[in-house]
């Protein structure tokens, strides 16, 4: 086994992982340099993916918006569960992080007199959205990002290789990660008193998802295998429109997002008798909250028992689309769809998870030397249910946050470690037996079962149900914590995931933003009005 150390290892490379590479190149004393291990090429995320934007609350430039209203915008959207004081920092710093991302050479969309272009998004009262490249605006701010870090003297990447485990020692002090090549079936222990996990979403939890392969919970595994507290596991965010493309039979595939930013275009929800019908179920129509629009959608499903609705694009016109949405335009010739119909074919998909890794101010996690960013953790900002476009933002001021915090610490990397940590790295290097599983099968068992049982709408029938699926999944695979493949490894993650998801959401017994019970109340108005807001205390 290959032992090796750094001053700061980052598992992921995501806007969140790598913008902190980058930060932290600037402000903090790295003499050992800083780590990026990716699962596979640098690119690869969630975050490129990203189409309508990132928020930026900008009143200099944009009269209209303010703090203040940003900040309403995302506890309305979080059902008040959110942490006030960290809403009101992320909102107060957006503008600082933009500005950093343009001077990092980000180019963001701009209106014909040279000023920024804001969009409207639903659930926000104003436009306030940024975006690049029409709806590339993820792909521009990952690739910008992905080609400084590879310029980057500094910053190591390791590409296609899997954080396996963290490693631990009697304190309870996170010292390291062992890390898997899946090429060369080799492993190699990396030291660090900084280990940040940066790894995005679950989304692979589910059948139908917007999130790509790689987003198989496995930071949230890493973390709930150390001993690290994850909470607000129940909250899960289903897309209302992800394109719909699986054909009955056929083993499900990624569901290219279709952006909430068309719809605040002026693009409305037909259902499959193209009717409209969002006015039905909430005030705001398309532009509700995203928890309500999935809900809406997925009713309607369910009562013509269609596989789909269509999203009307005849109000923005044609061309205007084509110019507008350039990636969601390539998406729909790709997939053949006739675009002058002025109907696309969407359904809802697993998209964004609210929970995750609990942190503080600082981004620790209740495991020393350990921190977490991104979609991994759960900062607070999101509450019940994620204001549209507010993922790119947390992403990069809680890594810049991070990057400050990290600048104040000591980054030499471990000397020595003790007797667990050894007998950690023992277990993996012994010549083990593992017989190598069919995890495919397992896999599409355990995603079937958690969409069915643990979805959109959810009881307590089904979620038991959930719970007896992944224990017979848990049963076949013999739950081993080592394991011999990358695709077993990715199982192992994703089980965790979803036992901890369909347990949570069997502990909530209300309904409240994007958890949704049939078979339990929704919390009444008055609830939701705290008036400290936070109910997990004072971050920042």
């Amino acid at each position: 086994m290959k032992h090796s150390k750094y001053s700061i290892v980052i598992i992921g490379s995501g806007a969140a992982g790598l913008y902190l590479a980058l930060s932290a190149q600037r402000n903090c004393r790295t003499k050992d340099g800083i780590l990026v291990i990716t699962k596979s090429s640098l690119n690869e995320c969630n975050s490129a993916l990203a189409q309508g934007g990132i928020v930026s609350v900008m009143p200099e430039i944009n009269k209209n918006d303010n703090v203040t209203s940003h900040i309403m915008d995302t506890i309305k959207a979080g059902c008040g569960l959110n942490d006030f004081n960290v809403v009101k920092f992320i909102s107060e710093n957006s503008s600082f992080v933009i500005n950093d991302l343009i001077d990092l050479g980000v180019e963001f969309d701009k209106k014909e007199d040279g000023s920024l272009s804001f969009t409207l998004e639903a659930a926000h009262s104003m436009p306030r959205i940024l975006h690049a490249g029409g709806d590339y605006t993820g792909k521009v701010i990952e690739d910008k990002l992905a080609s400084l870090v590879k310029k980057s003297d500094m910053i190591e990447v390791y590409e296609n290789s899997m954080a396996v485990e963290l490693l631990c020692d009697n304190k309870n002090a996170c010292r390291g990660v062992l890390i898997y090549n899946p090429t060369l079936d080799t492993y190699e222990a990396v030291y660090s008193n900084a280990v940040v996990l940066a790894t995005g979403g679950i989304g692979q939890v589910y059948e139908h998802t917007t999130n790509p392969d790689v987003a198989t919970a496995d930071g949230i595994a890493l973390a709930h295998l150390a001993g690290a507290q994850v909470v607000d596991m129940e909250f899960v965010q289903f897309h209302p429109t992800a394109l719909s493309i699986n054909s009955i039979g056929e083993k499900p595939k990624n569901m290219p997002l279709v952006s909430e930013a068309v719809r605040g275009e002026g693009a409305k929800l037909l259902n499959i008798n193209k009717e409209r019908f969002m006015e039905k179920y909430h005030p705001k129509a398309e532009l509700a909250p995203r928890d309500v629009v999935a809900r809406a959608i997925f009713s309607e499903m369910e009562k013509y028992k269609s596989r789909n609705i269509f999203l009307d694009i005849t109000p923005i016109g044609l061309e205007r689309f084509k110019e507008r949405f350039p990636a969601i335009t390539n998406i729909c010739n790709e997939a053949n769809i006739d675009l002058s119909s002025g109907l696309i074919p969407v359904s809802p998909a697993a998209h964004y998870f609210m929970g995750g890794v609990k942190v503080n101010s600082n981004m620790e996690t209740t495991v020393e030397n350990l921190y977490a960013i991104g979609e991994v953790s759960r900062t607070g900002l999101h509450g019940a249910n994620r204001l549209a476009s507010n993922s790119l933002l947390e992403c990069v001021v809680c890594a810049y946050k991070l990057s400050d915090t990290l600048s104040q610490r000591n980054l030499d990397a471990p000397k020595s470690f003790d007797g667990k940590i050894k007998s950690t790295l023992e277990a993996y290097d012994a010549e083990l037996a593992n017989e190598i599983l069919e995890t495919g099968i397992l896999r599409r068992m355990l995603k079937k079962a958690m969409w069915q049982n643990a979805g959109i709408v959810r009881n307590e029938a089904g979620l038991k149900n959930a719970l007896r699926v992944i224990e017979d999944i848990k049963l076949i695979s013999r739950n081993s914590r080592v394991c011999a493949t990358k695709d077993a490894y990715e199982l192992r993650n994703s089980i965790i995931a979803a036992q901890l998801i369909a347990e949570a959401a069997l502990n909530r017994e209300n309904s409240i933003g994007a958890h949704f019970r049939e078979d339990a109340p929704e919390l009444p108005e008055a609830a939701l009005q705290d008036k400290n807001i936070s109910t997990y205390g004072t971050l920042i």
